[in-house]
């Protein structure tokens, strides 16, 4: 995740591995996508299951693997998120393996997943500030995330409802998180796209933005 929009170097400066920032934005962007896909009552024909095998192969494993990666390239922002969120599919993954199926209250489900989100949503607040000081995509990335860990944590504690897979027909909160998940996913997509071509050409085709914030500056002024 590189802090300007300067073009990231192909390999991390002293590190000799690539950025991993690519692939665990496209991870998390594809699991995410498919997974709001049937929030927002988009695969209505599907299985609704899609997106579990996903979660824990790629948004888990991949995400898991780039954030290690990035405590290689001494990138403590970059390692936090992609483990932590790799860390999030892997255990919603196993959940639903483990947990879901000897559920005697169905609806008890739909409040394990709220307090999940709502745990998420937290640690996804301060990652959000921090993103700050980043790029306005990386920024974008956590705040749509935000937005769409609140609908949903808010969803499943007020649906009357069980249902699991998701069935957005059950709280208007999930379908509105389901649509912000797409957005999500979107904007992951792009800052990962933006990673491989600028890191691929070695110099910046596809903008990322600016800090919003830059404590270094504000110190130096100071």
């Amino acid at each position: 995740m590189s802090t300007t929009e300067e073009a990231p170097a192909v390999a991390a400066v002293g590190t000799g591995i690539a950025d991993p920032a690519p692939l665990g934005l496209a991870a998390f962007a594809l699991t995410t996508f498919l997974l709001s896909a049937i929030n927002a009552g988009w695969a209505k024909t599907s299985t609704g299951g899609d997106w579990w095998g996903y979660a824990i192969a790629y948004g888990g494993l991949g995400q898991l693997l780039a954030g290690m990666w990035e405590f290689r390239n001494r990138n403590v922002f970059g390692a936090t998120a992609f483990s932590t969120y790799g860390g999030f599919w892997i255990g919603v993954g196993l959940w639903l393996h483990f947990i879901a199926p000897t559920a005697k209250n169905p609806l008890a489900l739909n409040r394990d997943l709220g307090w999940i989100l709502l745990a998420f949503a937290i640690f996804n607040l301060y990652m959000l500030i921090i993103s700050t000081q980043v790029n306005m995509a990386v920024f974008l990335v956590f705040l749509t995330l935000e937005l769409t860990e609140i609908f949903l944590f808010l969803g499943n504690f007020t649906t009357k409802t069980p249902a699991l897979p998701p069935d957005p027909s059950n709280s208007g909160l999930i379908v509105v998180g389901g649509y912000l998940g797409v957005i999500t996913a979107l904007v992951a997509w792009y800052t990962s796209a933006a990673g491989v071509l600028n890191g691929h050409t070695g110099r910046l085709v596809a903008p990322v933005g600016r800090p919003l914030l830059s404590l270094e500056r504000a110190a130096n002024r100071a």
